[in-house]
């Protein structure tokens, strides 16, 4: 295909486009409908088939970012059969009503008591169910966060800091959930274990990197493989394990040593009775996005779902690919659209305001100034990036040349991980609201 210079307003439009297919590809809704079905009275999930004569209750619990759009679709989908349940959401993803449901907000990502007190709720809906009921769990990513149960000993506000150390020393989920599990009484399978003997079918919306259903929202329902001995590493890999509060440190000792019991493992007659079927992830938006970018005319190509590193190092090398790409047509002949997606981390040492796709995108920036007929979007899919508003920002050849003008500095902007500011006063923040999906990050490049 020749070359074809794009002037930059349309590389914006396709970008946007491309963007939005992503997000409609990972509705969570749907994502729910499209695994979820009732068919002579068997309810079918993945390997799950569920005869419905066995049960006298169903109860929905539906906790993360997208609670809201997949209780009401498996609400749908049941119709009155569904006994009742709650549904906990992050403040401002609640835009509607779910049958049957009583539906509750909290703060993410640094939980709060709201959460406290939702989780309570559930101990007590938990502590009820017996082997006549059904147990359906809608989870997405969030919900580690929105369902604080700190274990025996440890405060709300010695979670908080814990979670707080680890997010701004630049932890993975991987490493943030291992530690959260060893802290909780409802994470790593101990809400399947309470759950016993009802038989319990999750329903996970995939917000992390290899869609490792331990990981999720800390694997609420999943037999955990990971010990104390292995928070307690991470913590040290940080160098965090003197500044955790005493009761953190403490409890995760004392569990080390043997004195608290592990989380259930796989092979516990918890899980006897368990189902988990992961509806949704991170490559079913990318290839839409890829879809959409070849219906608009580019070569697209799908370069990975399963980033992961410090951010700005992952977006200088796609900033190199991209001025690769405009000056050879390797890897793929402009017009040319790459997509990619997973989740990086932010090292924060500062108190700037942003969120790791605004500074994927202001780090891409810096590496493609002067550049001419190129685009880079970077967006989180659950419309929130960071502690912002924000989803997350686009940036051309020209973005520093506009923020010179304005006299922005770009290099001090990512040192000091301030972000946001720099692209507000540009216009080019990425606002979509709560998307009701969350399948981790979205990054487009174009090429004219």
């Amino acid at each position: 295909m020749k070359n074809v210079a794009i002037p930059e307003k349309k590389l914006r439009d396709d970008a946007a486009a491309i963007l939005n297919a992503a997000l409609r590809a990972a509705d969570a809704g749907d994502a729910v409908r499209k695994h979820l079905r009732i068919t002579k009275g068997v309810l079918r999930a993945g390997r799950a088939r569920l005869s419905l004569s066995k049960f006298d209750r169903i109860f929905l619990l539906a906790v993360g970012k997208a609670a809201v759009p997949m209780s009401q679709a498996v609400a749908d989908v049941l119709g009155r059969k569904l006994s009742g349940g709650m549904v906990l959401t992050k403040e401002g993803h609640a835009p509607s009503a779910v049958k049957h449901c009583e539906i509750f907000e909290a703060a993410h990502p640094i939980p709060d008591e709201r959460g406290v007190q939702a989780s309570l709720i559930l101990h007590t809906l938990l502590s009820e169910l017996n082997a006549r009921d059904l147990l359906i769990c809608a989870i997405s990513g969030g919900a580690s966060a929105l369902l604080p149960s700190p274990a025996a000993g440890i405060s709300l506000e010695d979670k908080q800091k814990t979670t707080d150390l680890l997010l701004r020393a630049g932890a993975n989920i991987h490493e943030l959930n291992t530690v959260r599990k060893h802290l909780s009484r409802l994470k790593g399978g101990r809400l399947a274990a309470l759950a016993y003997p009802a038989t319990v079918l999750s329903l996970l919306l995939s917000d992390v990197v290899g869609d490792d259903p331990q990981v999720i929202a800390s694997g609420p329902t999943v037999p955990d493989s990971s010990t104390y001995s292995d928070a307690l590493a991470i913590l040290d890999k940080f160098g965090l394990l003197g500044r955790i509060p005493k009761s953190v440190r403490a409890h995760l000792e004392e569990g080390k040593a043997g004195a608290i019991p592990e989380t259930p493992k796989p092979g516990d007659a918890a899980f006897r009775n368990v189902f988990n079927v992961i509806v949704g992830d991170n490559r079913t938006a990318l290839c839409a996005a890829a879809a959409k970018a070849d219906e608009l005319g580019y070569c697209s190509l799908l370069l990975s779902s399963t980033l992961q590193g410090e951010t700005r190092q992952v977006a200088g090398v796609h900033a190199q690919i991209l001025r690769e790409m405009r000056s050879s047509g390797n890897p793929v002949n402009p017009p040319a659209c790459i997509v990619s997606g997973g989740e990086t981390t932010v090292s924060v040492g500062s108190k700037g305001k942003g969120g790791r796709n605004q500074e994927f995108a202001l780090a891409a920036a810096i590496e493609i100034d002067g550049v001419r007929d190129v685009l880079v979007l970077s967006a989180g899919t659950d419309g929130t990036d960071g502690p912002t508003d924000a989803a997350g920002a686009i940036v051309t050849g020209n973005t520093l040349r506009r923020a010179r003008e304005l006299r922005l500095d770009a290099r001090d902007s990512l040192s000091s991980h301030d972000s946001y500011p720099f692209f507000e006063r540009l216009g080019d923040l990425i606002k979509t609201g709560p998307t009701g999906t969350n399948v981790m990050d979205v990054h487009i490049l174009l090429a004219g």
